[in-house]
């Protein structure tokens, strides 16, 4: 089942296996997750950090822990 997510921003790790995107929900709540992909793989990306039920009021606040939690991902 597809997310109803609109990915605002989002940024790759340096060896590009990984990224994290800062999302919007339909309901107006932001959130992230860190998803990596495997080269050898077609799949895509697929989601690692399971981050993604967390909540925030804002996109600066989702940002915010974004950073903190996967410090290579500098949003902020």
């Amino acid at each position: 089942m597809a997310h109803a997510h609109t990915v605002l921003m989002s940024v790759n790790s340096d060896d590009g296996t990984h990224c994290v995107d800062i999302f919007r929900r339909t309901d107006g709540s932001f959130g992230f997750d860190l998803f990596r992909r495997d080269p050898e793989d077609p799949r895509g990306w697929y989601p690692v950090g399971h981050y993604g039920s967390r909540s925030y009021a804002t996109v600066s606040d989702a940002s915010a822990a974004a950073t903190d939690a996967v410090p290579w991902a500098k949003f902020v």
